[in-house]
């Protein structure tokens, strides 16, 4: 029991870390610079840590620029205003994401202009079915082989699609529940004190605040862990953390 709940627990907050880290604070919002070698790192990272969810960060860096321009919109690709359910709103964001990933659909330029990180050789081959198939068989039999029982096969399907389900917590939890510390056009909300295990990222209403700034938590009972890791890849000279003045 004890291995697969670590298994879980290091899949989960692995995944969550470099969703928030790199696809999103680093594809998204460019808010560090790094050398190439390193942006390959956190590249595989993304990739063997999401596993079978795997989030091509070209496609994710523009969906996500238009979540900001376009927040809780029509336009938004995933706000929680305009669905009557969390699954309604991942499949019309799959949907959208896909589009953009087997380029049937251009994005307007303003969200490709600035720089998206792209490895189209690891996206093609992460991307790719058999890829998927084969982390998911993996999965299965870690399970096999550790669960106690067969009642903890259930955690399955989050494993399957991990990094989707940690974005459409954020999205949908971000814009609904909770408390704002800034006003805004849109209705995002920092849901507080579940901030902690989405790693910083349910403090959306500081987020779209100050979208550029890496560190989301604003107040002095707010903790963003991602950001706190960053400081110190600032300090080892890993990344350059870009300052909000």
């Amino acid at each position: 029991m004890i291995f697969i709940v670590l298994f879980f627990l290091i899949h989960w907050f692995m995944s969550l870390f470099f969703h928030t880290f790199f696809l999103h604070r680093f594809a998204s919002h460019k808010m560090y610079e790094t050398s190439k070698n390193w942006e390959r790192v956190f590249y595989i990272s993304t990739w063997f840590f999401q596993g079978s969810s795997y989030l091509v960060p070209r496609a994710y860096g523009v969906m996500h620029r238009m979540h900001h321009a376009y927040s809780d919109t029509e336009k938004d690709p995933h706000s929680p205003h305009f669905f009557k359910d969390i699954y309604e709103m991942m499949k019309s964001t799959v949907l959208i994401y896909r589009s953009f990933l087997s380029k049937e659909d251009t994005p307007e330029k303003e969200f490709t202009k600035d720089y998206l990180p792209i490895w189209e050789k690891l996206d093609k081959f992460g991307h790719h079915i058999l890829t998927r198939i084969s982390f998911v068989l993996g999965y299965v039999l870690i399970y096999y082989f550790f669960a106690p029982s067969l009642w903890w096969f259930l955690l399955l399907p989050i494993h399957f699609l991990m990094g989707p389900i940690q974005g459409a917590i954020v999205n949908w939890c971000g814009h609904k529940y909770g408390y704002r510390n800034f006003e805004s056009t849109d209705q995002s909300k920092n849901s507080g004190p579940w901030g902690l295990f989405l790693l910083g990222e349910l403090f959306q209403n500081n987020h779209h605040h100050a979208k550029n700034d890496a560190n989301f938590a604003k107040k002095w009972f707010e903790f963003d862990l991602t950001y706190q890791v960053m400081r110190v890849f600032n300090f080892m000279g890993i990344i350059k953390l870009n300052r909000i003045h």
